[in-house]
């Protein structure tokens, strides 16, 4: 069983990095500031 998540795990280690490889911060869209009406650290 240990072997298939460790296998399960670098699958999507691999996959991750190879999608940020190809595509790149210049396909995604910029990431757009969330509007902080109320801050959460009040909490």
């Amino acid at each position: 069983m240990k072997k298939t998540y460790a296998m399960i795990f670098a699958l999507l280690v691999l996959a991750g990095l190879s999608a940020c490889g190809q595509k790149g911060p210049l396909v995604l869209p910029p990431p757009e500031p969330a509007p902080q009406e109320e801050p959460a650290e009040s909490e």
